[in-house]
Order: C-alpha cells, then sequence, then structure tokens
C-alpha cells in the first residue's frame, strides 16, 4: 500500500485530510508526531514514576522506531500518516495478530493500533477521527472485524474519544515493580 485516495472533508477544502501510507524506508517521518505522544504519555501518568520509570524522548524514539521497523517487516502491518496541506498531522500504527480464542468470538484476527499520534494543536480536527475511519476501512478490507487499542488509565480525554469512537473497556492492564529489580531500587 503506497497512497490510499480516500480524503475526509472538514469545514472546507483546505482541511481535506489525505491518508499516506509508509513503508520501514520513510520511518524517520514519525519521529516529530511520536515525540508528542511521548510527551502526552509522560504527562498523563505521573503516577507511575515509583513503578515504571520513563526515558526521555530521544530514547523513546530509538526504542519505538525499532519497534516499528519489526512490525513493518509484516507485510499486514499499516503504517498511515494523516496530512492537511502536504503537512503530517497524525498517524496510526496497526499491527494484525491471531485472535486469542476464550469467552468471546473476536473473529480469526484483530487488528492493534499500536500508535494513533495526534498532537495536541490537531486534537478535535477530526484527525483522530479519520485516521480511525481509514484503519477501519483497510481492516475490514481483509475481513478483521474488531480493533483493540491501548490508552494511558488517567488520560481522561483520550479515553473520552476512543468512546465516541465506539470503542469499550475491554480489559484492564496493571503494573508493578518488582522489589530489587530496576531503577528505583
Amino acid at each position: 500500500m503506497e497512497t490510499s485516495l480516500a480524503t475526509k472533508p472538514h469545514q472546507g477544502v483546505s482541511d481535506v485530510l489525505r491518508f499516506r501510507y509508509l513503508g520501514p524506508h520513510e520511518i524517520d517521518e514519525l519521529a516529530g508526531l511520536w515525540t508528542a505522544v511521548h510527551e502526552r504519555h509522560t504527562a498523563v501518568a505521573p503516577h507511575l514514576e515509583d513503578v515504571i520509570t520513563s526515558v526521555d524522548a530521544d530514547e523513546a524514539w530509538r526504542r519505538r522506531r525499532k519497534q516499528y521497523l519489526d512490525w513493518l517487516a509484516d507485510p499486514n502491518t499499516l503504517a498511515v500518516v494523516a496530512e492537511r496541506a502536504r503537512e503530517p498531522v497524525g498517524y496510526a500504527m496497526v499491527t494484525i495478530r491471531e485472535s486469542q480464542q476464550g469467552s468471546w468470538d473476536r473473529g480469526e484476527r484483530v487488528g492493534v493500533v499500536q500508535t494513533l499520534a495526534v498532537p495536541e494543536e490537531h486534537t478535535a480536527t477530526g484527525v483522530g477521527s479519520g485516521l480511525l475511519e481509514e484503519v477501519r476501512r483497510q481492516l475490514g478490507e481483509l475481513g478483521i472485524r474488531e480493533i483493540e487499542l491501548s490508552a494511558v488509565a488517567t488520560s481522561a480525554d483520550d479515553i473520552r474519544f476512543l468512546e465516541q469512537e465506539g470503542f469499550r473497556p475491554f480489559v484492564t492492564t496493571m503494573v508493578c515493580r518488582i522489589s530489587g529489580v530496576g531503577a528505583h531500587d
């Protein structure tokens, strides 16, 4: 997938979102947008500092970049950038995994939005909704009927947005530090 001709108009012609799909060789285009995600994560979750040590933005990008490259080795992974007037205003990194069979019928495979990045200056402008709509379209064409997306538990604005987009809480991930192991010991 190189480029989607799908567009989503908002308010006027100059606000049309265009979606572009990235390959591994273009992944560095996401660095600045990822920094906004990292800053948001650390801002909304200071309560985790006694359990999980945060890293600086450069280290966070180095780690995430490696993860993105690993994911993009799978041809089913989607790295979709939303642009307005040729400027990147957000992105989604989406992997596909086999469904864990259990109490719910979720289909054979599930889409996992690993990152939904929309910088603060582009929130409430339709970027996040547009990205999710594009992801739903792409995954639907692959026969996938469910999407997972994690949000930091204390980010009420993000959770409210996701609920407006049709997401519902499913599982809660809890974390704790094992004493004697790690930076806080």
